[in-house]
């Protein structure tokens, strides 16, 4: 069956070539003799009609390479293959060419370790900017009289302040651990007992520094008031 396959495959090749006809020594010193009289135009249709393996032979004194067949010698066996056989190259690229690997820096030790502080410092300019455009903001929002753009106006400002806020937030903290830690140590150099706070502390002490500094802005009564609106909806689901 495959025998049969490849000489229907071969008849197909042979007819899509131009016939090459076996000539003598004589002839081929004949055509010689011929062609260097003759036009490119006119060697192009020679070439054609005698084939491009004779008229090679020819001109260029190329011999034509005996065809090997390779046979199985039993069906069972995989057919033999030359090994003269040239490789397409770029398939042989196209195969070994890498697939992209995706990498997620916070996870990939090649990104190296995390350092918060030196980030922080590094993205300073960031919270800077935001300040800066919280300012921008206001100063827009006293200019601008349409309604749908103070609308939007707010609301980028709304957002942009929380930010602001959230990031003053975290930074006090940090500052406060970072002091706790120190006196710490420095209770640990003279030889005298640190003192660890429990969680509940650190907590009741957060929020008496938080209501201390609505104080300050008034803005504790609407702080209450806003919680007590919070605390009322919660029960009344909870009803």
């Amino acid at each position: 069956m495959e025998n049969s396959d490849s000489e229907s495959d071969n008849d197909i090749k042979n007819e899509n070539q131009p016939e090459e006809i076996d000539v003598t020594p004589e002839e081929r010193e004949k055509i010689k003799q011929e062609i260097s009289t003759m036009s490119f135009e006119e060697l192009q249709k020679l070439k054609q009609q005698i084939g491009t393996k004779v008229y090679n032979e020819t001109i260029f004194g190329v011999h034509r390479q005996p065809k090997t067949n390779f046979k199985r010698l039993n069906k069972n066996r995989p057919r033999e293959m030359s090994s003269k056989r040239r490789i397409n190259i770029r398939n042989e690229i196209t195969q070994l060419k890498k697939q992209p690997t995706f990498r997620d820096p916070r996870f990939d030790p090649l990104c190296g370790t995390f350092n918060e502080e030196s980030f922080r410092e590094n993205y300073k300019f960031l919270y800077d900017m935001k300040q800066k455009e919280y300012k921008q903001l206001e100063r827009e929002l006293e200019m601008t009289e349409d309604v749908e753009e103070r609308r939007k106006i707010k609301y980028l400002k709304q957002r942009l302040g929380n930010q602001i806020r959230e990031h003053e937030k975290l930074e006090k903290e940090k500052r406060k651990i970072q002091e706790e830690k120190q006196e710490i140590r420095t209770k640990l150099r003279k030889g005298e007992k640190p003192v660890f706070k429990k969680k509940s502390e650190k907590k009741l002490e957060g929020l008496i520094e938080k209501y201390e500094e609505l104080k300050k802005s008034n803005k504790l009564q609407k702080h209450i008031e806003k919680k007590s609106k919070k605390l009322a909806a919660k029960f009344k689901k909870s009803e």
